[in-house]
C-alpha cells in the first residue's frame, strides 16, 4: 500500500524492486467495501502512522485501492522492468480478477487464514499458494491447509511464518516457529517480515526460508499505515544482496573438503617439520630438536613420531626444512 493510491508512485516502487533484484513486486487488490465495514476502526499501528487523521479503516483503504486499469498498466510496466507483477487479493472478487490476469500462483494474507470461503476459492484455482500466518496458531494453520489441499497439492504450498505487528519487536519474531511449521505440516516455508532492518529475513533464509516478503517504501517519512515498518530503496538492495549471498553460502554439496579457492593456500598456511637448532651428522632426533614452521610443503607435523629417534645423516643448519632423506 506504500504507493498511497498514486499510480506514478506505484511505478517508482516497481523500479526500486527491479533495481534491487527482487523476483516479484507485490501489491494489494481490494475494494474497501468488500474488506471492511464503514464502522471498523483502524489498528493501533495504522492510527499511529496516519498523522492523526480520521479513525475509519474504510476511508483509509478507499484511498489505497488500485483500479483494474491500474493493474493492467502496472503489469505492463513491471514487464518492461523485467520483474514479475504480483498482488494479494483481500476478497473473492479480487481473487477472481487476479485469476483473469493469468497469475501462476496466489498469496493469501494473514487476515484471511480463517476465511473458509476465501480459502476455498483459492483452492479452486488449482495453482501454487503462498500462505501468511500472522496472528495464527498451528491449529489454524493446519485447518487452512486442509481447505487448500482440496484443490492444491501440498508440495505447491509455501507457508510463511509472520508476526502481524508493524514493526515487529525482535523478541516476538520467534523464527524457530518457521521450522516448526515445516516439520509439522510437511510444507515449504518462508518468512513475511515486519521487523525494522534486514537481519531477520536474511537469518530466515539461512534457516531454510524459500520465500521472503518484505515491505519497502520510497521514504519512511511518507504518511500511510505501512511506511514506518518498511525498507527504503538502499536497504532493500542490501537485503536482496545479503539474501543472494546467503543462498550461495548454503547451497554447497555438504562434504567437508578443501574448496578450489582455498586449496592453493595449504602450502603457505600450514607447517612442516624444521630443525629447531643446528644439528650435526649422527645426531639422534629428540623432541626439542624439532619445530613446526611454515611453509607446509615438507614433512607434516602430524608425522612427528616417524622422525623422532632417527639419525641425522649430514649436518643441518638451524630452521632447515626436514626431508626424509636427511635422516635414517
Amino acid at each position: 500500500m506504500n504507493h498511497n493510491g498514486k499510480l506514478a508512485t506505484a511505478k517508482e516502487l516497481i523500479d526500486v524492486a527491479a533495481d534491487a533484484g527482487a523476483d516479484l513486486v507485490k501489491f494489494q487488490t481490494f475494494k474497501a467495501e468488500s474488506v471492511v465495514s464503514k464502522e471498523a476502526s483502524k489498528a493501533e499501528y495504522q492510527k499511529n502512522y496516519m498523522g492523526g487523521v480520521e479513525d475509519s479503516q474504510y476511508k483509509m483503504l478507499k484511498t489505497l485501492e488500485l483500479s483494474e486499469d491500474d493493474h493492467h498498466e502496472l503489469i505492463s510496466y513491471a514487464d518492461l522492468r523485467g520483474i514479475q507483477f504480483f498482488s494479494t487479493a483481500f476478497d473473492i472478487e479480487g481473487l477472481e480478477f487476479l485469476n483473469t490476469l493469468g497469475f501462476n500462483q496466489f498469496k493469501i494474507p494473514s487476515g484471511e487464514i480463517t476465511n473458509f470461503s476465501y480459502l476455498s476459492k483459492v483452492a479452486s484455482f488449482h495453482k501454487p499458494v503462498i500462505l501468511s500466518t500472522g496472528m495464527s496458531d498451528m491449529t489454524e494453520i493446519k485447518a487452512a491447509l486442509k481447505v487448500l489441499e482440496q484443490g492444491v497439492e501440498k508440495n505447491d504450498i509455501t507457508v510463511l511464518h509472520c508476526n502481524t505487528e508493524y514493526p515487529t519487536p525482535m523478541e516476538d519474531v520467534n523464527l524457530h516457529a518457521m521450522l516448526t511449521i515445516g516439520q509439522e505440516c510437511g510444507v515449504k516455508v518462508g518468512y513475511s517480515d515486519h521487523t525494522l532492518g534486514i537481519e531477520v529475513p536474511v537469518a530466515a533464509v539461512a534457516l531454510g526460508a524459500t520465500v521472503i516478503e518484505k515491505h519497502f517504501t520510497l521514504d519512511r517519512k511518507l504518511p500511510g499505515p505501512d511506511h514506518r515498518a518498511s525498507l527504503e530503496p538502499s536497504e532493500l538492495r542490501a537485503m536482496v544482496t545479503a539474501i543472494r549471498n546467503v543462498e550461495m553460502a548454503i547451497s554447497g554439496h555438504g562434504l567437508k573438503k578443501p574448496s578450489s579457492s582455498e586449496a592453493k593456500n595449504k602450502e603457505f598456511v600450514r607447517k612442516s617439520i624444521h630443525t629447531a637448532r643446528a644439528l650435526k651428522k649422527g645426531k639422534i632426533l629428540m623432541p626439542d630438536d624439532i619445530i613446526a614452521l611454515r611453509p607446509g610443503n615438507g614433512i607434516s607435523p602430524m608425522l612427528l613420531m616417524t622422525v623422532l629417534g632417527k639419525e641425522v645423516v649430514h649436518d643441518l643448519p638451524a630452521f632447515t626444512k626436514l626431508h626424509l632423506s636427511d635422516v635414517k
